[in-house]
This record gives structure tokens, sequence and C-alpha cells, in this order.
């Protein structure tokens, strides 16, 4: 049994075999490959923001050790579709991560949170902002004892926000950062982006910070409470379109696949389908006039310069929906490229994960599951030097790695284990 006594000695190794422990083996878990190869992070994040940082971190080479509730693991183990009892949200988040099912609120499982966030260079989190603190796990807690440890936080809306409380997820993040005001056709509800990018924005500014306070750390020694917040996120990136407001007074209005200030640009009908042009020079304006055999639009002076194309968006476009609606979409995929015009034709996600390009650049690999042999991950986009991340660990089933972790990285034996699982403490 775990007294009080024995969970303090858990931090120090000379009385390791007080508490049933051997020898500690200080090795990491795996020796992955990558510029952060050696930095050890420990992942209390669930769900996207946070996981999808976590994941690009091992994607670079880090130990990522995933700490999961006791009961039924990330949230997200439980999203369909299924295949074969794996949520796809779970695999498409967590490659290449060690996964340790713990009690958090159990003594024996706070400690040994504790004892692996003094071992780790970074811990990551993204509760709303308070619970780690009534955890036992907030950021001062943790520093005590790990000067160097860099804390990251990602939340909703950060410590000081009028929404602080509230829960956020990415649908709430869209909606309050004005993005989803605008995507969408004019006229038309406003729509969520196709993709989670509030929560993914959070967890690439996230990234942003953690890196950037590493390099800090080989000077200081110390760490940092890296806090980011998804509504931040999101506003951070309207680009272009908040100093539309901030200039004109006017917020921007939705324009579909155009955009709000340079024409010709977005989708295109033609005979059978849509193709996308963008023509952000006047280079490729005049590519796409002559491609259109209309190299007389080049000196109307309704169209010869940017803002004169915009003035009379609504007398181009009808020109050009009649000139592409005579022929089909694959003539004019090859005319625009003969032309040099930025073009494209719209694929559908399977079209898009089947195409060329991601076989040529090797964006999507095999990995062998315990539970479900070969399957497909996309690989994560960062090269070094020609190469890509080393090859992904499958995404892992909950508690998989959990004796393995406790036994290498805390020198828990294996009697000390049988004891944590049976006490509910761990699940392994």
């Amino acid at each position: 049994m775990w007294n009080q006594v024995n969970r303090k000695c858990l931090c120090h190794n000379e009385n390791i075999k007080a508490i049933g422990k051997k020898p500690m083996n200080t090795s990491t878990v795996s020796s992955p490959s990558g510029p952060l190869a050696g930095i050890k992070v420990l992942d209390f994040s669930r769900i996207l923001s946070g996981p999808y940082a976590s994941m690009v971190l091992a994607d670079l080479g880090a130990e990522v050790i995933k700490v999961e509730p006791i009961e039924n693991g990330d949230e997200t183990r439980n999203f369909p579709p299924f295949k074969e009892g794996l949520s796809h949200y779970y695999i498409a988040l967590n490659r290449s991560k060690k996964s340790i099912s713990l009690n958090l609120k159990s003594p024996e499982g706070l400690q040994i949170a504790k004892d692996l966030a003094q071992q780790s260079d970074i811990v990551l989190e993204n509760f709303r902002p308070g619970v780690m603190d009534r955890l036992g796990l907030g950021y001062d807690t943790l520093r005590a004892a790990n000067e160097r440890l860099l804390y990251c936080s990602i939340s909703g809306f950060g410590t000081n926000s009028p929404h602080g409380d509230k829960p956020a997820f990415d649908i709430v993040a869209q909606a309050l950062s004005g993005v989803m005001s605008v995507n969408c056709e004019p006229g038309q509800a406003p729509n969520k982006l196709g993709i989670p990018l509030g929560d993914m924005a959070g967890s690439i500014f996230s990234l942003f910070g953690l890196l950037a306070a590493l390099l800090e750390r080989n000077d200081t020694g110390q760490g940092r409470h890296i806090e980011v917040a998804m509504l931040d996120s999101l506003i951070a990136l309207q680009g272009y379109l908040s100093q539309i407001y901030f200039v004109t007074g006017q917020s921007p209005q939705p324009v579909g696949t155009q955009h709000p200030s340079i024409v010709p640009y977005g989708s295109f009908p033609t005979s059978d389908g849509h193709v996308i042009v963008a023509c952000l020079t006047e280079r490729f304006w005049h590519n796409f006039a002559r491609c259109l055999d209309r190299e007389d639009l080049i000196d109307d002076p309704r169209f010869a310069l940017y803002a004169s194309r915009l003035d009379n968006r609504d007398a181009l476009e009808p020109i050009i929906h009649a000139r592409m609606g005579q022929d089909s979409t694959a003539y004019w995929l090859k005319r625009l490229e003969d032309f040099d015009v930025p073009s494209a034709p719209i694929l559908s996600i399977g079209e898009a994960l089947e195409q060329e390009h991601v076989s040529t650049r090797n964006l999507v690999e095999t990995v062998t599951h315990p539970q479900l042999g070969d399957m497909k991950l996309v690989r994560g986009p960062i090269r070094f030097d020609g190469e890509g991340p080393a090859k992904a660990t499958a995404p892992s089933l909950l508690g998989q790695d959990t004796k393995e972790v406790l036994s290498e990285r805390l020198g828990v034996d294996a009697a000390t284990l049988e004891t944590l699982i049976s006490k509910g403490v761990v699940k392994a």
C-alpha cells in the first residue's frame, strides 16, 4: 500500500525500494528521431485543441505521453464512425504518442502525474482555466519542482476573458471570431469552416509559443507558462479582413469563393462543373484574359487595374462565365495551365488524398495497429534536409503504454504496478 510517506518518496531515487521500485531507467520510453528528440512532453489535453499540437511535437521527435482518464479515455475514442471499435477522430490526432490511463483524483494517480511532470520538458493541457489548479497540477505547483518546465494552456477564451468560464468548442470560436460571417455565398446563411480551424488554430499558435520558449530556455534555463486562447488565435488569423474593417469602417461581407478585393478570383462554372481561378497579380490577369480569347479586356478601362476590376466585378464576371461555360472542366484546366494561370479543380477529400501530389510527397503512410492491423495515416508536412518526419506509430489503445511508462520513466516494479491496477489508480 502507498502511504503518504511513500508517495512523497516517488520523487526521490534514494528511497525507491520502500515503495516497490526497481532502479530507474533514465532512458526515454522510445527513441524518436527529429529536431526535438530527447524532449519529453506530458499531454493532459483531449479532443482536438492540444492533441493536434502534441501530435506535431511527436512528429518532430519529442516523446509524448498522453494522460487519459481511467474510465473511457479521451472523449474522442467514443466519436463515430469507428473501425472495429477505434474512432476515426482519435486515430486522426494521436499518432506516435504513448497512452497511459490514470485516475488523477486518487492521491497515487496525482503523485504519478507530478513525478512525470518533474521529468518533463513540456506539460500541455486544454481544460477551462482553473481546472488544473483544482486537480493539483497547475503551473505554479509543477514549476516548483521543475523550474525548466514549459507549461502550455490552451483554452477557448483565456484566463481574463468575459467568456472565460464558458465551454468552448470549434464552432463557438468560429462564430465569435467573425470568420463564420464571411464563410458563405452572398445572401446565404453563415456557415462554419469545413475544417475545425478554431481548435487547430489554438494548437498551431501553442506550437509557436512552445518552440520559442524552448529556444529561450537554452539561454535562461527557465521555463514559462504559455497561454493560448482559441478565439484569440482565430482573430489573429483574420489576416487582411481585420484591416478592411479598420481601413473602411465596414465589416467585410461574404463573397463565397470570390475574394473581397481581388478580381477575378474564385470558382467559375464550366459546361460540366467548376474551376478555381486566382489572378492575384496583373500578369496573371493578362494571362487569363488571353486564355479566354479576350485580350481586349486587358485595355478596357473598366478592368485595367485592381481597383477598377473590383468596382466593375458585376460587369466582368458575367463575361467570364459566358466564355467558360462553353467548354468542359478538363478543357479549361489544360488551357489555364498552358497560359500559366493559377487554377485548380475542386477535389473531394478522397480525391485530394488519392492525387499524385500526395503519393509523390509521401503524405500518407501505413502503420501497424495492434488491433486493426495495417492502417493509413496522414503524415506531418514539415521536412528537414528533404526528409519528412520519422515513421509514425499507430495511435495507442487506452492505457496501452501505462506499464512501460511507469516502469521505464518512474522505475515502478511489476508488483507495485499490479497493486496500482487493482486499486483503480491506473489502467493497463
